[in-house]
């Protein structure tokens, strides 16, 4: 099953900046090949679904070797059955209607 997923990892007990660990995360989805989109509070991903929460499984875990002794992460994840939908698509059908 195809998933769109939004996603912030969020180390604590590692100071103010998490930037370095956010970074490991972005190449955990890279090295998964899956679509991604980072935005200011978090990272939308797209994929088959084991491959995307294996993924983010894989965050948890690197973060955790970076030295971050908790994590909380906040999730949002989105199917459909009726058509396929991208991304960009969702993006794409919000502009439409703005330029109306």
């Amino acid at each position: 099953m195809k998933v769109i997923l939004d996603f912030s990892v969020i180390p604590m007990g590692v100071g103010v900046s998490v930037s370095k660990y956010v970074a490991a995360c972005e190449k955990v989805l890279q090295d998964a090949g899956l679509k991604t989109k980072l935005h200011a509070y978090g990272t939308n991903v797209e994929g088959e679904w084991d491959e995307v929460f294996a993924a983010v499984k894989r965050c948890h875990e690197v973060v955790h070797e970076l030295g971050a002794p908790r994590i909380a992460t906040n999730i949002r994840v989105g199917t459909r059955t009726d058509r396929e939908q991208t991304m960009e698509d969702k993006i794409h059908s919000v502009e439409s209607k703005l330029a109306n």
